[in-house]
């Protein structure tokens, strides 16, 4: 049955450091694989890195609770206990955090912990994990939306 986790094809610069990224530090096991793409079991979804010209300007365009973050960018939804073994990890291999792991939304339905870390390929990821998972979606979290 499936779970409709979702699949995302994305540049990398090559294959040995991906692996070393998305495998060996984040602990992504490895999928199907060839001489130019690999997958990832990225937390229940399906990565596809494939070897192409990366572009490496990372664009801070985006504005969340006053901190600026690279727009686009991928990651993953955790529980907290994820979100805490990701960090360490992140931070046992000496990676530095574009957004350091910190809260926002303090104190509001939609808080939240957030990291930012670029791959090596220079890809920004997100991990987040919400204090209440059930607020997710929810339109009435306490976040101001302008529309």
């Amino acid at each position: 049955m499936m779970n409709n986790s979702f699949h995302y094809a994305f540049k990398v610069k090559d294959l040995d450091s991906t692996r070393r990224f998305y495998g060996d530090i984040l602990g992504c096991r490895e999928g199907r694989s060839t001489d130019s793409w690999i997958d990832f079991d990225f937390f229940g979804n399906q990565l596809s890195a494939h070897v192409g010209k990366v572009d490496t300007h990372v664009d801070y365009c985006g504005d969340v609770d006053g901190i600026s973050v690279p727009v686009p960018h991928f990651g993953c939804l955790l529980s907290k206990a994820q979100f805490k073994y990701v960090q360490q990890k992140l931070e046992a291999a000496g990676m530095d955090f574009i957004v350091k792991p910190q809260d926002r939304y303090t104190g509001q339905p939609a808080q939240q912990a957030t990291m930012f870390v670029l791959d090596f390929s220079g890809n920004p990821l997100e991990f987040k994990s919400f204090e209440d998972s059930s607020r997710v979606y929810d339109s009435s979290s306490g976040v101001a939306l302008s529309r």
